[in-house]
């Protein structure tokens, strides 16, 4: 059975983004980016909201900027299976499903189906799922900056967490680990 867990890097004060008029989370540096190729290389799959789908997109192409740890990266993300809830999207990419109908059985399939960590992304999907008690771990990844405003990790009240686990993600981040209850 798999396991959904949503994580996402976000600043001091809680935002995954920042404002359009206002500062973003910087890029992470080579370190933490490593950490991240590693950590996408050991999921089963991505389950994707459809703004963060498209802003991923991204990756689908290769870039002449790109130094090699941004092509590794890009060689991982493109090698998993990628599952993207959307109503208006009409089509998606490679190696990517589109879900546009019960998203709550889509996803009590995925999870009963396939085997391993499943990476969410999105806070208003992840917010969703959270309301029908299908996240079964938070990764917050505290980056030391502050956005003052914008989209936040959590699109909306949660239940109570409970801590079971905190890493230092080389360069500049700290990993808090939460599950329900």
């Amino acid at each position: 059975m798999a396991k959904l867990v949503f994580g996402m890097m976000q600043s001091l004060d809680g935002y995954v983004a920042g404002r359009a008029d206002g500062p973003e989370l910087p890029m992470p540096g080579p370190m933490l980016h490593r950490h991240f190729n590693d950590h996408i290389r050991g999921l089963a799959g991505c389950l994707y909201g459809r703004r963060i789908y498209e802003m991923m997109q991204y990756w689908d192409e290769d870039r002449s900027e790109w130094d090699a740890i941004a092509q590794d990266y890009a060689q991982a993300w493109r090698a998993q299976p990628k599952w993207v809830v959307s109503r208006s999207l009409k089509s998606v990419g490679p190696n990517a499903t589109l879900i546009s109908g019960d998203v709550e059985a889509f996803v009590r399939r995925l999870k009963a189906d396939v085997q391993g960590d499943i990476d969410v992304a999105g806070p208003e999907l992840a917010g969703s799922l959270t309301d029908l008690g299908l996240i079964d771990e938070y990764r917050l990844y505290l980056r030391p900056f502050v956005l003052g405003g914008g989209k936040p990790y959590f699109a909306g009240a949660r239940p109570p967490l409970r801590l079971i686990a905190s890493d230092r993600i080389p360069e500049d981040a700290v990993r808090l680990t939460f599950v329900p209850g």
